[in-house]
């Protein structure tokens, strides 16, 4: 195909119901803790590559939207030698069903389901689910994208406090995690399908970053998932969240190279589950990123 020849997947073209191809991923040992490794877990060496962290639905069962472009003749912006831009991430879902463990064999498929605009912006959401080898769905995730940028110096501004967000008190607990241009690439590199390290993107190559809406590279969204995961999880067992656990993550401010993000978590007590809440401020203690949880009273 020639350059002059793509069929760019803009906006427009993008239609709910949309989907792309379907995948499998094995589970091992190696692979398991690598993703640990590379989320900054303190528990790396020590988890013997056995124990799941929830947010590892990400790689195991990744979104690949470039798959949904290509499937219906198009070219994704990502992929483009043309007009190559990001469609960067803004928040995401992860809902829970059962516990996936070492020898697992998880198949995934991934759609569009909702676009819409708001204050001049362009947004486009996907859903992955995952299943098991038994055909049983252990995991999906809705996953929004920013397709077309408002002209707007501040395109995200902080969600409005739900009722539910009154009622939390308790803090739970508190992790910091510190951001690196190095540790920005190991995690970008990691992948479970496909080749490693192939191409460049915004939080990997600063001369294409600079020309994107954050003006240099940041952490992906969902490396910034794996820390609010990991501050749960330091309070709560696994249980907690595969068994019927959500957890929803918005991207407030981006988190750079260099950042250092401190995660409170705060919760209370409703029946049998903890409505949870996960703050991220950096260093200048701006608002990184903003989270809630339902998840199991399952406390370590």
């Amino acid at each position: 195909m020639n350059n002059t020849d793509e069929k760019l997947w803009l906006f427009n073209e993008v239609e709910v119901g949309q989907d792309g191809i379907i995948t499998e991923v094995r589970l091992t040992r190696e692979n398991i803790a690598e993703y640990a490794l590379v989320s900054q877990s303190e528990d790396a060496h020590s988890l013997a590559g056995t124990s799941v962290m929830p947010t590892m639905i990400l790689s195991y069962a990744p979104l690949m939207r470039e798959t949904i472009a290509n499937k219906h003749g198009y070219t994704a912006l990502e992929q483009s030698t043309t007009a190559r831009r990001q469609t960067p991430f803004t928040k995401c879902e992860i809902r829970w069903f059962s516990e996936v463990s070492e020898g697992d064999t998880l198949t995934a498929t991934r759609e569009v389901v909702q676009k819409y605009s708001r204050r001049g912006s362009n947004f486009v959401t996907f859903r992955v689910s995952a299943y098991n080898q038994s055909s049983d769905k252990v995991g999906e995730y809705d996953y929004t994208c920013i397709f077309d940028y408002s002209n707007q110096k501040q395109l995200r501004s902080s969600p409005k406090t739900s009722h539910r967000d009154h009622t939390i008190a308790q803090h739970l607990t508190s992790l910091e995690f510190h951001e690196t241009q190095d540790s920005m690439n190991r995690k970008d590199a990691f992948k479970l399908i496909g080749e490693r390290g192939i191409g460049s993107n915004i939080h990997t190559d600063e001369k294409f970053a600079k020309n994107s809406i954050f003006g240099g590279t940041v952490n992906s969204g969902p490396a910034t998932m794996a820390y609010v995961d990991q501050t749960l999880g330091s309070y709560f067992s696994a249980p907690a969240f595969y068994n019927g656990g959500r957890l929803l993550m918005r991207a407030i401010t981006p988190f750079r190279s260099g950042d250092t993000v401190r995660f409170d978590a705060s919760g209370s007590q409703e029946n049998e589950k903890f409505n949870c809440r996960v703050v991220g401020r950096n260093q200048k203690m701006e608002l990184v990123c903003l989270a809630e949880a339902t998840l199991q009273n399952c406390l370590k």
